[in-house]
């Protein structure tokens, strides 16, 4: 069976290689009919992929050869880096480029816009055509990152005094603009969100029954300012192919759809791994080293000044090292082992947070449980550092100074590691931003300060 998938992938990729190399052949020859034949067969997304490869040159012919509204549905189709949105639209015509934006879903050209400046999207606006610019302009001035910035104007509203044969027809009115029909939001006289009906109960319903009547009134919304993470979440527990977004007085303003949440989930996922590698921004994908370097270096040099702190700390302990040279050997085993630990609980703690498993009743719990866990783990590990060191250096006393080293700094890493981003979390700061890296090097501070500050204790033992 997988042998068979394989080879349907290979032939899939060998048939669109094929059909690049045609629809290439017939750019160059400019044989748009043909161009057209081949290119408006594909997925969108095999055509903006197509586009993507092509060199400009070639793509003002696309330009020349696809309808604005074509041109819209590839551009929807497929989510390019943020600085190459700016960098096609300038390769259109000005004109062209504002007809595919008012083609496209509003928020979808909202998603467009927000990566340009904002003459250029004051342009844009100014030429396409005003109800388009309207419904834009009304997304635009929603903060980022809430449920108003992603959602969708595009949607299907019901009267609630409606009958189901009239619902039909404002839906069959309504759907070739609606960017889902799946779900059918009832309103009342005001706008304000009654109730919702599947599509489904729709068709099964008698026609002359009135929507009210079967409408379900228990509809879960979101509020305009909701952070896009907890609307995430929601769609996700909720199983909703869309969620309704409402104002304070409970008027309905949008809906955000699936589609766009799965957007969310891999912004927010790429945003906390980028953090926890103390890393900027990772949205892209580097094209060169001084992109790279401009990211990581502030972190890295944040970084080499705690070091340097540990340096200086290791410094406060020289006679200790200079009395027992054989110290030296284990402080890489035990500040790696600090770390390690460290991150473990970073990683768990984090992704509570973010997946909202864990809730304010049960961050003690989490504490006190990651506590213990770090008095097990440590408690494990030295017992096997001592025994390991006494069949190796024939010193028992090394060795449960090392052995209670580690089991200092893995229980306090550990416990470290869950309640930094807890209590960042409660600052109301990502948690995220409590990275592996630091957390890492703090727990090197903390387990040095720790092992060599208990050699010194006993250093007249030794």
């Amino acid at each position: 069976m997988p042998r068979g998938g394989k080879d349907m992938r290979e032939e899939k990729m060998d048939l669109l290689e094929l059909e690049e190399s045609n629809l290439i052949h017939f750019l160059l020859a400019d044989s748009m009919d043909e161009f057209r034949e081949i290119f408006m067969e594909l997925h969108p997304y095999d055509q903006s992929l197509f586009f993507e490869k092509v060199e400009p040159e070639l793509r003002q012919k696309i330009f020349h050869y696809l309808s604005p509204k074509e041109m819209a549905e590839l551009f929807e189709a497929n989510k390019f880096d943020e600085e190459l949105y700016e960098f096609y639209l300038k390769e259109m015509d000005t004109t062209y480029a504002a007809d595919m934006l008012s083609y496209m879903f509003a928020d979808n050209a909202v998603d467009v816009l927000n990566e340009l400046e904002d003459a250029q999207v004051a342009s844009y606006l100014n030429i396409m055509d005003k109800e388009s610019a309207q419904e834009i302009k009304d997304l635009l001035h929603y903060e980022e990152y809430t449920a108003g910035s992603i959602m969708t104007t595009e949607y299907v509203a019901i009267p609630e005094n409606s009958t189901c044969r009239s619902a039909m027809t404002i839906l069959r009115n309504a759907a070739p603009d609606a960017e889902t029909i799946y779900y059918l939001f009832v309103v009342d006289e005001a706008h304000r969100l009654s109730g919702v009906i599947s599509l489904r109960d729709l068709i099964v319903a008698d026609e002359d029954t009135l929507i009210k009547d079967i409408m379900n009134e228990r509809v879960v919304s979101v509020l305009v300012n909701e952070d896009q993470e907890e609307v995430a979440r929601m769609i996700k527990d909720y199983n909703f192919l869309a969620v309704p977004v409402l104002d304070f007085e409970n008027h309905l303003l949008g809906i955000v759809t699936v589609d766009d949440i799965i957007d969310v989930l891999d912004e927010e996922a790429s945003d906390d791994y980028s953090k926890l590698a103390a890393v900027s921004d990772m949205d892209t994908f580097d094209k060169g080293p001084f992109s790279a370097a401009r990211k990581r270096l502030p972190w890295l040099v944040i970084l080499l000044f705690l070091g340097m702190m540990t340096a200086n700390l290791m410094s406060i302990f020289e006679q200790t090292l200079d009395k027992v040279a054989l110290l030296a050997v284990f402080i890489p085993l035990i500040a790696g082992m600090a770390g390690n630990s460290g991150t473990q609980a970073l990683a768990v703690a984090v992704r509570g947070i973010a997946t909202g498993d864990i809730e304010e009743q049960s961050k003690t719990k989490l504490l006190f449980r990651e506590a213990g866990t770090g008095l097990i783990t440590g408690l494990i590990c030295g017992l096997l550092v001592i025994g390991v060191i006494y069949f190796w250096k024939q010193d028992l006393l090394i060795g449960m100074l090392v052995g209670a080293a580690i089991f200092g700094s893995i229980f306090f890493a550990t416990l470290g590691g869950s309640f930094i981003p807890l209590l960042i979390h409660r600052l109301k700061i990502d948690p995220a931003v409590a990275s592996g890296p630091f957390i890492t090097t703090i727990n090197d501070l903390v387990s040095i300060l720790i092992y060599l500050g208990l050699a010194t204790l006993f250093i007249s033992s030794l």
